[in-house]
């Protein structure tokens, strides 16, 4: 990839690292399903008018529009209320931590029901030290006894499982403008979230402040809007092998904007436990072990 691509590539990583800190300064002033609404149903507004400019164009399918609210379901909906609910009980930068696991989950579901995708040694290495890292990472709340942070934690993971339900069901829409089913799926995603929102937040109640509307603009604007418009160019130029390089960069991002403003410190067991699953995704992701096999194979021809 080139310098200019790297550097957009730290930039979708803030704009999705900036999402678990948008939320948690959102949270003061919005219940979790009110806060998904609305950031569901700004941001599909935005990109349908992105649509609109660029000359895109609707599919008049129902079948396809099927498709997209079972996506807007796992993909946005079901994800983005975990997370919101698990980041009452756990601090954002925790949160990324745990939603960096998606491309294991993605694996073993890809492995399993995608017949073209298949599980060698090494990947299978990788998928089991990551699971080992989440139970370092979860471990010591179920040690000490089930709470409210264990259950934040849960939930979390459960968000990350969900995203990998949609990455592979995702795979069914591969032939729409990937602008024209970001626009669909996150506007499905909104009507499927507006009766629950409706029936158990009230959020006509809500009072929410000039920082908790300015944190949901940014959770809308920022990391679902902007992350997506970046996501597809770095996908058009880069091949979405290079665009998976941003899993590992989320969580530093989100580290940094919640130890900086937030305050926010985490255990010894977090980083020991995102150490071993940064370990297991390189292994997985294969390409930094391909590369140490081609080094040792050039320096054994140069010796000889």
């Amino acid at each position: 990839m080139s310098p200019g691509d790297w550097a957009l590539l730290v930039v979708l990583s803030i704009c999705w690292g900036g999402s678990f800190f948008f939320i948690e300064l959102a949270l003061d002033g919005f219940s979790p399903l009110t806060l998904v609404f609305g950031r569901l149903s700004t941001a599909s507004a935005v990109l349908w008018i992105y649509v609109q400019s660029i000359g895109g164009r609707f599919p008049k399918s129902a079948r396809v529009w099927g498709m997209f609210a079972v996506m807007g379901l796992v993909g946005n909906a079901v994800p983005f209320s975990l997370i919101s609910w698990g980041q009452l009980h756990i601090d954002g930068g925790l949160a990324s931590i745990l939603n960096a696991p998606v491309p294991l989950f993605t694996a073993v579901l890809a492995y399993r029901f995608a017949r073209d995708e298949r599980l060698s040694a090494g990947r299978g290495f990788g998928i089991v030290l990551g699971f080992a890292a989440i139970i370092v990472m979860v471990g010591p709340h179920f040690l000490l006894g089930f709470d409210a942070q264990g259950l934040g934690q849960l939930a979390v993971l459960a968000g990350a499982f969900s995203y990998a339900v949609a990455s592979i069901y995702g795979r069914r829409l591969s032939e729409l403008p990937v602008s024209v089913v970001s626009a669909g799926v996150l506007t499905m995603a909104a009507v499927i979230m507006l009766p629950p929102t409706l029936i158990f937040d009230a959020p006509w109640q809500l009072r929410p402040d000039l920082m908790a509307l300015a944190a949901l603009g940014g959770l809308a604007l920022i990391s679902t809007v902007g992350a997506y418009l970046i996501f597809f160019r770095l996908l058009e130029r880069t091949g979405a092998t290079n665009v998976s390089l941003v899993t590992f960069l989320i969580p530093v991002s989100a580290l940094i904007l919640g130890g900086v403003f937030l305050g926010e410190r985490l255990d010894w067991w977090a980083f020991a436990g995102m150490a071993l699953l940064f370990t297991g995704l390189a292994i997985v992701d294969g390409r930094l072990v391909a590369s140490i096999a081609a080094k040792r194979v050039a320096n054994k021809k140069g010796g000889s």
